[in-house]
């Protein structure tokens, strides 16, 4: 389909759509918040990759499945971009694989 996880165009990195699974395993944990934790860990992972940091994220797009997850989530949320306070937005929408509880997607910038 032409895919790539990330792009990095100048001093910007796009990294697509990041959902829970634990790529070592291929394993899906059950809760959203542990889901979000495998999220943010390969974010990070690729970020590190093409030269970038979490604290360079500038913007966030956050796909969840069901609105009554959310509240299990903001604490993850918070605790890895509460100081860098991204711009955001949060989507409840359907996911492809029915364990898949929340997808993120970043923008990072080096300025």
């Amino acid at each position: 389909m032409g895919y790539s996880r990330a792009v990095v165009k100048g001093g910007w990195c796009f990294v697509s759509g990041v959902t829970g699974y634990d790529y070592a395993s291929m394993a899906m944990p059950e809760t959203i918040a542990d889901q979000a934790r495998n999220c943010f860990g390969t974010i990070a992972d690729v970020l590190a990759q093409a030269g970038f940091e979490m604290t360079d994220i500038v913007r966030v797009q956050y796909t969840v499945t069901d609105a009554a997850l959310v509240d299990a989530l903001v604490p993850v949320l918070g605790a890895t971009l509460g100081s860098i306070k991204p711009a955001a937005t949060m989507v409840i929408a359907g996911l492809i694989r029915p364990e898949m509880k929340v997808e993120i997607e970043v923008t990072a910038f080096k300025g």
